[in-house]
């Protein structure tokens, strides 16, 4: 029994992969210009604090899409160093407004 591998299959004159990966950046592309329009707008710094997180899981999600395109591995590396600044950061601002403090 033959089984085709996904990056054979073609549609509309592309690699399915291909085509998922597109779709993928437009819709992880809409999800951080939503996460950018609640830090903008967010009522309360703590809808701020989850918003940028949450830009900030998309902007590595958008680098991984970007990478998996490109065919590249620089953009993984980039993707892991954002994510260890972006949890740095997240726990550095939720510290600040339980504690108003940063340093102990």
């Amino acid at each position: 029994m033959n089984t085709p591998e996904l990056a054979g299959l073609q549609l509309f004159g592309h690699g399915l992969i291909d085509l998922a990966i597109g779709v993928s950046m437009y819709v992880v592309g809409t999800a951080m210009l939503l996460a950018l329009w609640r830090l903008l707008r967010g009522p309360t710094v703590p809808d701020r604090i989850l918003a940028l997180d949450t830009l900030n899981v998309t902007a590595i999600a958008e680098l991984m899409l970007l990478g998996m395109h490109l065919k590249s591995a620089i953009y993984f590396e980039a993707a892991l160093v954002i994510a260890m600044l972006g949890f740095v950061s997240t726990v550095v601002l939720s510290k600040y407004v339980i504690r108003r403090d940063i340093v102990e």
